[in-house]
């Protein structure tokens, strides 16, 4: 089964549906390949300062653009968890598993936020499937290779490893 592309070097096409995979099977034939890049998302300031609300998590160098023209970005950065927490829904815009009943986000196994993202940035996710196990027959793992590409930058603002287990 073959992922819709856009003809532009194999990246799924935002307008269609995302890439489906029936079952086990069709998840480990993908194993070690890149499932595709998401669309691309503007960073807000809005965002940033609703996610600091809700987690408390209001250290200037987020929520204060004036104090944050002085330091080291020369704005506000978006927090390293609200990136990561776009994870899902960049990863069904390139690939949804069908066949199961239940699909539990199950963790992540590592992350990190070499860059700083600045507010009014682009990003989009690059998803490559690092791994497939069975689960003695009640479901798969699959670990998803995450990197969060921003526009005009050589260096992603995150790179992750995420679990997602289906069950039948």
């Amino acid at each position: 089964m073959s992922l819709p592309q856009d003809g532009n070097d194999g990246r799924t096409d935002p307008d269609r549906n995302p890439a489906r995979r029936n079952c086990l099977e069709d998840l480990q034939a993908r194993v070690g390949q890149d499932l595709g890049v998401s669309s691309w998302r503007t960073v807000e300031q809005a965002d940033i300062n609703t996610f600091a609300k809700l987690t408390g998590d209001e250290q200037w160098i987020h929520v204060d653009p004036e104090r944050a023209r002085t330091g080291m970005y020369g704005t506000t950065v978006q927090h390293g968890f609200l990136t990561l927490g776009l994870a899902t829904g960049f990863l069904w815009e390139v690939c949804t598993i069908d066949g199961f009943g239940t699909v539990l986000n199950y963790g992540l196994n590592k992350v990190r936020f070499p860059a700083g993202l600045k507010v009014n940035s682009r990003i989009r996710m690059h998803v490559k499937l690092v791994d497939v196990k069975d689960l003695d027959g009640k479901g798969a793992e699959a670990i998803y290779g995450l990197t969060y590409e921003v526009e005009g930058e050589t260096k992603p603002c995150c790179v992750a490893d995420l679990v997602f287990r289906y069950y039948n």
